[in-house]
């Protein structure tokens, strides 16, 4: 056992100290405290703080120290918010930009509205919760203090598909969400289905009263279409479709996108998703909606259609990566907003760099493909106006941001 000394933090919430080999990644440590571990390859392990920083707090979960869930518990919330508007200047600067950083929108504890638990089957019956850190073995947490009380219901009903449709030897996935309707399971990992499971599981569906529950892609059981609100529209996103995190971090990236928005009238909405943008949008803009899956526009056009009171809505289902919108289908529109996965969007936005749409609103879950992309549009017509950074991810190494760009004259 040896001191270190955290130099800073790495993008994965993992305290880092400086050695002769390299970055050496310490867990749950903070910038400026002094530790005393041993150097497993590039980890420090069996660490014992020395020296505590001013901004280390008592986790809120007692489960924090086993979980593998969160990674940032013991920094205080100003630290966290400091450190993750810090991520997005740094990945800015790594490409020689610079803009106003707003100040950060954070979730409420207990909002995740979804989860990915793990769950296996024991002698006894089953477990399900979240994974160690550094570890495939499951741990419970029923008094987590992220998720929302209503996915924490999922956990006996994934333990109980487990007994009913899980190996021994393998592991169930149940991804959770919560509907307007109720729960919505998405499982992977189970036994094959016959008609004896198929008929087991749709027992299930009515014993817990689920909205849907699907197994490794099909739906077994549908009681109610498990809708989710976008505006003024409901939407039952197809089985594992992606949906943000929290209703509230889903409401702070859609009024900073209505703000940069503004009074536009005619709207494109790339990697458009189910609608999380382009319906609340729809209420005073047409909008012309592009996702790659046919599945999500569908959904999409369904809640158009079922809503009162918006604007036309078009959709299109379309490869962005490989088929990206050209300059001349980009004409006449006053605003597009994009919001792309983590790989970022570079073929899009070379292509919207050479477009004349008067203003661009940028949704990012990856800082650096982010800072990347934009400049693409800065060392063409565009200018970074500013950044609004959005962590709905709370406790978490993740950071999700929308940025305003304006076409200069």
């Amino acid at each position: 056992m040896q001191t270190y000394q955290i130099t800073r933090l790495g993008h994965q919430g993992d305290g880092i100290v400086q050695s002769d080999e390299g970055a050496i990644f310490a867990p749950m440590t903070l910038p400026g405290e002094e530790v005393r571990g041993r150097i497993d390859g590039q980890k420090l392990c069996d660490i014992r703080i020395a020296t505590p920083s001013d901004h280390r707090v008592s986790p809120d979960c007692r489960h924090y120290k086993s979980c593998g869930g969160c990674q940032l518990q013991h920094a205080s919330d100003g630290f966290v918010a400091d450190w993750k508007l810090g991520v997005v200047q740094q990945a800015l600067s790594a490409q020689g930009l610079e803009a106003p950083l707003r100040p950060i929108l954070t979730s409420p504890p207990q909002t995740r509205r979804r989860a990915s638990l793990s769950v296996r089957r024991t002698k006894k019956g089953a477990m399900a919760g979240f994974h160690a850190k550094g570890s495939d073995v499951i741990v419970e947490v029923p008094d987590c203090q992220l998720l929302h009380p209503e996915v924490m219901k999922a956990m006996p009903v994934a333990e109980k598909l487990a007994t009913i449709g899980g190996s021994r030897k393998g592991e169930l996935s149940v991804l959770a969400t919560m509907s307007l309707t109720g729960l919505d399971l998405a499982v992977s990992g189970g036994k094959p289905l016959d008609e004896a499971l198929r008929i087991a599981l749709s027992a299930e569906v009515e014993a817990y009263k689920l909205a849907r529950l699907s197994w490794d892609g099909e739906v077994i059981g549908q009681r109610e279409p498990p809708l989710q609100q976008f505006g003024a529209a409901q939407v039952a996103p197809p089985a594992g479709a992606f949906l943000q995190a929290t209703p509230e971090g889903e409401q702070d990236l859609l009024t900073t996108v209505q703000e940069i928005v503004g009074k536009a009238k005619q709207v494109i909405d790339l990697f458009a998703g189910c609608g999380t943008f382009a319906l609340p949008l729809a209420k005073t803009a047409e909008v012309h909606a592009v996702e790659g899956e046919k599945a999500m526009m569908a959904a999409l056009d369904r809640g158009w259609r079922q809503a009162q009171g918006l604007k036309k809505v078009s959709h299109e289902a379309r490869d962005l990566f490989r088929r990206p919108l050209m300059p001349d289908e980009l004409r006449k529109t006053d605003a597009v907003v994009i919001d792309p996965p983590r790989a970022g969007a570079e073929a899009q936005v070379r292509e919207l760099a050479q477009s004349d749409v008067p203003v661009i609103a940028f949704v990012s879950c990856n800082p650096v493909t982010f800072a990347r992309d934009a400049r693409i549009l800065t060392d063409g017509p565009y200018q970074l106006d500013w950044v609004q950074v959005v962590d709905q991810f709370r406790w978490s190494s993740h950071v999700e941001l929308v940025a305003k760009f304006s076409r200069m004259a």
